[in-house]
């Protein structure tokens, strides 16, 4: 029986999800209510706020999905990997991917929800920038079973920019109007460049 309820709570999770993205696409973040969503789901409003506490998660919770990555990569690695070498490893496996996370997919609806999310709702970044906070403090937990408590919070911080820093400019690129083709080798170099300063 938890089985069957966990499967219907994931349906109704993914169709909330899929039908708010679908309308913030078409009219814009801003001009979709809730109770819409909610609407366009089956569900009722009361339901949909037991699924998703913000109407900015809604968008979010694709991106919120990869919360704690970083971590698990940390404890994860390979005997003898340093975390660094470790996260840098773990990020071009994700542009070899096209993993939309790195900014490196140039499928159009990601590309619109990728500018959906930092160019048309300022809201939806100040919400982002909350859950980046408590990756890099999942992060430093992580690196603080190895470092000293100051020098793994300081390295979490730095690696949760650098890796926001490579996927915005990804996709910028895209955005831009350059192809697949060029964008990826630069993007791989960039995040070799990116990760290397870690190591100073």
């Amino acid at each position: 029986m938890t089985g069957l309820r966990e499967l219907q709570r994931r349906r109704v999770h993914e169709a909330l999800s899929t039908a708010a993205i679908t309308l913030f696409l078409e009219r814009g973040f801003d001009e979709v209510s809730v109770a819409e969503i909610a609407a366009a789901a089956g569900v009722s409003k009361p339901t949909l706020f037991k699924y998703f506490a913000t109407k900015e998660d809604l968008v979010l919770h694709r991106i919120c999905n990869h919360l704690g990555e970083s971590a698990r990569v940390v404890r994860g690695r390979a005997e003898g990997e340093r975390p660094v070498e470790a996260l840098c490893r773990h990020f071009l496996d994700g542009l070899s991917r096209h993993d939309p996370i790195t900014g490196l997919n140039d499928d159009p609806e990601v590309m619109a929800y990728h500018r959906m999310v930092f160019s048309e709702a300022p809201s939806l970044l100040g919400r982002l920038h909350q859950h980046m906070a408590r990756d890099e403090e999942a992060l430093a937990e992580a690196l603080a079973e190895t470092a000293d408590e100051l020098a793994a919070r300081l390295l979490a911080a730095q690696v949760v920019a650098t890796q926001r820093v490579l996927a915005r400019r990804n996709w910028q690129l895209l955005a831009d109007g350059r192809p697949m083709a060029e964008v990826e080798p630069e993007a791989v170099r960039a995040a070799g460049q990116g990760f290397a300063m870690l190591f100073a």
